[in-house]
């Protein structure tokens, strides 16, 4: 689906269709066209109506792209994530929102998915002020809030730490525990994969490196860059604290084997002289007393002592 927001003579509408006129610079409009869940027709405009270069187009019909910025003849080319709220709570997941940012346009290319543009649609229809600002500042506008619905994702990422944490050092862990821990290890390492890249593409724009973007837009992509740092820093904690969680599980469960195996150890060497003596006497060879009506008990004496020695033995040395 193809949405178009034009602002001219000091009023925003959106427009049945793009006119081509108003992308002059000179036409003093300001235009954004939103390609939500775009067929290959509609990807088409790309081309055809604003001419874009293939390479960029090429990356832009692609599936998923790593964040990136790009700059080419007349306009910038960015990718960011943002995040999929519509995964499963355990599974962390984003989609990629491409950005084409021209002097006075702004195209926005995603999988239909994306609140931060749904919410930016929903203003723009209310406010003319939105658009008037300039094409940076409504895709600073729709950046700001892919990076701000971060923040939940974090939170219950945190909290699913905690949890897990409390969980490891039970007496009697539940099962799927490591693979619980294994998923969540995952999604760590998809959030690093993604916070750092993009953290770079948006410094770029906070040092105004592209002459695109005021002064004033730069100080605004710096308030968005130092999220993404902390972003960033989060999941580095993260991963630390995700990886010393399945250390401890790992370290506890071969704890708890040791102690099996000890006491299974304790048992078998105390069940040793009745199984040595009763292997002994139970041979069809004549033993020293084995016939006497009395061996029986002195037999069962001596293996009876040996136990109580090696239990005393045992409990002194702390071994049971």
């Amino acid at each position: 689906m193809v949405t178009v927001y034009v602002h001219r003579e000091g009023r925003t509408q959106c427009a049945p269709q793009l006119d081509p006129a108003w992308l002059r610079p000179d036409s003093g409009a300001t235009v954004w066209v939103d390609l939500s869940a775009p067929t290959a027709d509609e990807l088409k405009i790309l081309s055809d109506v604003f001419h874009f270069h293939p390479l960029s187009v090429e990356d832009a019909v692609a599936q998923v792209h790593f964040p990136k910025i790009e700059t080419y003849d007349g306009y910038l080319y960015l990718i960011l994530h943002g995040i999929d709220y519509k995964k499963s709570k355990d599974a962390f997941a984003t989609h990629d929102t491409d950005f084409f940012l021209g002097p006075n346009y702004l195209v926005t290319i995603h999988d239909g998915q994306t609140r931060s543009i749904q919410a930016v649609h929903e203003v723009c229809s209310r406010n003319d002020h939105v658009l008037a600002d300039g094409p940076g500042s409504l895709m600073h506008r729709i950046i700001d809030q892919m990076v701000d619905n971060y923040r939940p994702e974090l939170e219950e990422l945190e909290t699913w730490l905690d949890e897990l944490e409390g969980e490891v050092f039970v007496k009697n862990p539940r099962k799927g525990l490591v693979r619980e821990i294994l998923q969540v290890k995952r999604d760590i390492t998809a959030l690093r994969r993604i916070a750092t890249p993009q953290r770079d593409a948006i410094s770029r724009l906070a040092r105004r490196e592209f002459p695109i973007i005021s002064q004033e837009l730069a100080y605004r992509f710096r308030d968005v860059y130092d999220n993404l740092v902390r972003i960033a820093d989060e999941a580095l904690i993260f991963q630390d604290r995700v990886t010393g969680i399945l250390e401890a599980h790992l370290s506890s469960i071969s704890n708890r084997l040791n102690e099996v195996m000890k006491k299974l150890t304790v048992l078998t060497t105390i069940a040793a002289p009745f199984t040595v003596l009763g292997g002994l006497y139970g041979m069809n060879v004549t033993l020293p007393g084995g016939h006497s009506p009395e061996a029986f008990w002195w037999i069962l004496a001596g293996a009876t002592l040996s136990v109580v020695a090696m239990m005393y033995y045992y409990r002194r040395n702390g071994d049971s």
